[in-house]
């Protein structure tokens, strides 16, 4: 039975125990990569140096402490890989490979992680569709619609089981947008917890694990964050404390010493029980964005799932502030402008010039999102959040859109699809919380439903040992359909 396809949680515990080699399991997956992505178009770069760099960690001492042993890690194309040019979607970037690995990138590989190629996105990651120069990424569950974006490749990739993990980001909803078109987990941290992309976005975006378990994404959020209280968050929704002795190549800083603490009983399914109050908004939107009936029935079912767990749940029937959502894409057509004014205009693609036009005037007429996005952070969000410890809502408001060149449209089309479909993510980023995506339902379509997470600074555990609990309660394919080992 091949490894591509297994958690990985299994697969790093098979490698400690010597029971497969890091060659065989990385081996196993760029031959699954080349068989499906050619329908898939998930990766730019396929690194076949990878089975190089899994034969140097075999020889790694520390190889039984590796909590990432040989875990294949697909990392998405706007951070910088050693070796490799990060293009970002576009053909305006430069060719030339970086010298250095970014600080996540660094955490993944002393972790054991191998990095086995870099993911499409869209041009400058501005949107939640996956076409650029490069391709375009599509949805496994349906080859017909995109997979997502802005980290498109990724979620595609996990979700197509070529990879168990993958590094993205997420400025507006980068990392839940595509995992919920396909169907799997993503978290974005609050801010600080990990080392932020090198284009922050104004301190938008936060890098974070797309996985296919929540037992992975606690495991891989803890290496990024450099917590090893994390590893176990899915299991107890709190941060444990590991017993003196860490790997201090992977967690601790050069005067601390933690021991590491593989996961254990991989085959137990049910976190223990805790007690939170959960609100759930199925249509959390203002007047005039509509969401989905299916999507909003998927929000109620997670939250009387969570009951039913033993948290205490509640309706609520209060929507986002009208003044947030023009905030918010005032905001993200400021970063626009931003990111394509230090690239040569005439090599961009008509939507990106479109966006960054529009946020270049926003910009001039003081109109930037930013006084919006200090009042939502200062105190409207945590009065709108009033004493909840966790939100539960849509991810998505409908189905993802076709999988089109939308990059040769202009600004109106592609304003419109992205804030019609995906308007429910933006502002979490705005204030920098913590929000996870985690799949619980199938639309009439047959395309997965995402439900989303939400929780005040600090609340990584809570939303880590809740989607372990929607887990349990309603299994789903880890993959897409035709997709699994």
């Amino acid at each position: 039975m091949s490894w591509a396809g297994r958690p990985a949680t299994e697969i790093a515990e098979a490698v400690r125990q010597g029971e497969v080699s890091a060659v065989t399991v990385v081996r196993e997956h760029l031959d699954v990569i080349a068989k499906r992505d050619q329908a898939v178009n998930a990766f730019r770069v396929v690194r076949e140096q990878a089975l190089d760099e899994a034969r140097a960690l075999q020889d790694r001492r520390d190889l039984p402490d590796l909590p990432l042993a040989g875990v294949p890690v697909a990392v998405k194309d706007n951070l910088e890989v050693a070796g490799e040019a990060p293009r970002n979607g576009s053909r305006a970037t430069s060719k030339v490979p970086v010298a250095h690995d970014h600080p996540a990138v660094e955490r993944l590989r002393a972790a054991g992680a191998v990095i086995v190629g870099l993911t499409n996105v869209p041009e400058l990651c501005l949107v939640g569709t996956g076409d650029s120069h490069f391709g375009t990424v599509r949805n496994p569950w349906n080859l017909t619609r995109t997979a997502g974006g802005s980290s498109s490749g990724g979620a595609a990739a996990v979700a197509a089981g070529m990879v168990p993990l993958a590094l993205g980001n997420d400025g507006m909803g980068s990392l839940r947008i595509p995992a919920a078109a396909c169907g799997v987990l993503a978290i974005k941290p609050g801010a600080g917890l990990v080392p932020p992309p090198t284009h922050p976005w104004r301190g938008l975006s936060e890098n974070g694990p797309i996985a296919t378990t929540a037992a992975d994404l606690a495991l891989t959020l803890s290496v990024l964050a450099a917590d090893p209280g994390l590893t176990d968050a899915h299991r107890y929704g709190t941060r444990t404390e590991p017993a003196p002795r860490m790997l201090r190549s992977v967690w601790a800083d050069e005067d601390e010493d933690y021991a590491f603490r593989a996961p254990q009983d991989l085959n137990r399914t049910s976190p223990e029980p805790f007690d939170l109050r959960v609100a759930v908004s199925p249509q959390p939107l203002p007047p005039g964005l509509p969401v989905d009936a299916e999507f909003q029935a998927a929000a109620r079912a997670a939250a009387d799932a969570l009951r039913v767990a033993g948290h205490t749940a509640l309706d609520r029937s209060r929507r986002l502030p009208v003044w947030l959502g023009p905030a918010t894409v005032a905001a993200w057509l400021a970063c626009a402008a931003e990111d394509a004014d230090e690239l040569d205009r005439t090599r961009l693609e008509p939507r990106t010039r479109a966006l960054a036009r529009a946020g270049r005037l926003l910009r001039s007429l003081n109109l930037d999102g930013a006084r919006g996005r200090a009042r939502w952070s200062d105190y409207a969000a945590d009065k709108w959040f009033d004493t909840v410890d966790v939100l539960v809502t849509p991810t998505l408001a409908t189905v993802p859109p076709r999988a089109d060149r939308w990059g040769r449209r202009g600004l109106l089309r592609n304003v419109l699809v992205n804030v019609r479909y995906a308007p429910a993510t933006g502002a979490w980023n705005m204030c920098g919380w913590p929000a996870l995506t985690v799949p619980f339902a199938t639309h009439s379509t047959g395309l997965p439903i995402g439900v989303q997470l939400v929780a005040p600074p600090g609340g990584e555990p809570h939303l880590l040992g809740m989607a372990a609990q929607l887990e349990a309660s309603r299994p789903w394919p880890r993959h897409a359909p035709g997709y699994s080992a």
